[in-house]
C-alpha cells in the first residue's frame, strides 16, 4: 500500500467524486488547535466551552450538592487556568449551521474513521449528534481515532509522514430508519469486485439469505457504473447501503 492510496480514501478526497450516490455530507477543515485538543491527554477530560450553552448530556439532572466536590476552589491563577475549558467559537458556529441544514442530526467522522468505539458514552448509545458538544464528546472519547491522528500511514511501504497535514470533520446526515443488515463492505482486488460481506458482523440476519443474489447483482452493477471508473487505486474496500427501494448508496 502506498501513501497515495491512503490519501484517496480520506472522505474529503472521495466524497466530491461520489456525492451524487452518497449520504449527504458537509466537511469542515479542523483548526490545529482542535486537533491538539483531541490528542491532549495530559490533564482532566474537559469538553469545549459552548458559545451556545449546549450540553453534551442535555437530559442529565444537575445536583449542586453532589457537585460541590468537583468545583474548582479558589486558589492560584495557574490552577484555575489549567482547568479552564477550551473554546472553538468559529468551528462551533460552522458545525451548528451544517447540522441545521442536514435536518438537525448527523453522525461525525474524521478523514478516515468514525468514533464508533465511543458510541456508548452518548445519551442515545449511537453516533447521532445534534450539537457541537456531543460531537466533541464522541471524538475526544474515541481510541480508534488515534489511528487517523497518529498512525494513518504506518502500513505504507513508502511512508514519509505519520499524519496528514490537515484534518477534516465530516458531518453526515443521520437516517433514523437505517437498517444495519443492509450495509455491506465490498472488496476490490486489481480493480475487480472480488467479495461482499455484511458490515454488521455481530448478528445473523435471515433476510440476507433470501436477498443474497439480488443484493449481489445490485452492488456489482453499482460498482461497475459508479466506483470502478472513478476510483484510481487497484486494491481497496468500500461500503455501500442498499435501500428498501433497491437503490445503492
Amino acid at each position: 500500500m502506498k501513501e497515495e492510496d491512503v490519501n484517496r480514501c480520506q472522505i474529503q478526497e472521495w466524497y466530491p467524486k461520489f456525492k451524487s450516490v452518497s449520504i449527504r455530507t458537509f466537511i469542515h477543515e479542523l483548526p490545529e488547535s482542535f486537533v491538539q485538543y483531541l490528542l491532549d491527554d495530559s490533564g482532566p477530560f474537559l469538553l469545549p466551552a459552548s458559545i451556545s450553552n449546549e450540553d453534551a448530556f442535555p437530559n442529565r439532572i444537575h445536583n449542586p450538592e453532589e457537585e460541590e466536590d468537583y468545583q474548582v476552589s479558589e486558589g492560584s491563577g495557574d490552577e484555575a487556568e489549567a482547568l479552564s475549558a477550551p473554546c472553538f467559537p468559529e468551528l462551533e458556529l460552522k458545525i451548528k449551521e451544517s447540522i441545521e441544514t442536514l435536518g438537525a442530526a448527523i453522525f461525525p467522522k474524521l478523514n478516515w474513521s468514525a468514533p464508533k468505539d465511543s458510541a456508548w458514552i452518548s445519551t442515545s448509545g449511537t453516533l447521532r449528534c445534534t450539537t457541537f458538544s456531543e460531537i466533541a464528546l464522541l471524538l475526544r472519547s474515541s481510541d480508534s481515532l488515534i489511528h487517523d491522528l497518529c498512525h494513518a500511514y504506518d502500513s505504507c511501504s513508502d511512508k514519509t509522514m505519520s499524519r496528514p497535514p490537515k484534518f477534516f470533520l465530516a458531518l453526515r446526515k443521520w437516517y433514523p430508519r437505517f437498517q444495519p443488515e443492509m450495509e455491506f463492505r465490498c472488496f476490490v482486488k486489481g480493480q475487480k469486485l472480488v467479495g461482499i460481506s455484511q458490515r454488521e458482523v455481530t448478528t445473523f440476519y435471515p433476510v440476507l439469505c433470501e436477498k443474497k443474489n439480488k443484493v449481489e447483482v445490485l452492488i456489482e452493477e453499482f460498482f461497475n457504473d459508479n466506483v470502478r471508473v472513478k476510483f484510481e487505486s487497484d486494491d481497496y474496500t468500500f461500503d455501500v447501503y442498499v435501500t428498501e427501494d433497491e437503490r445503492v448508496k
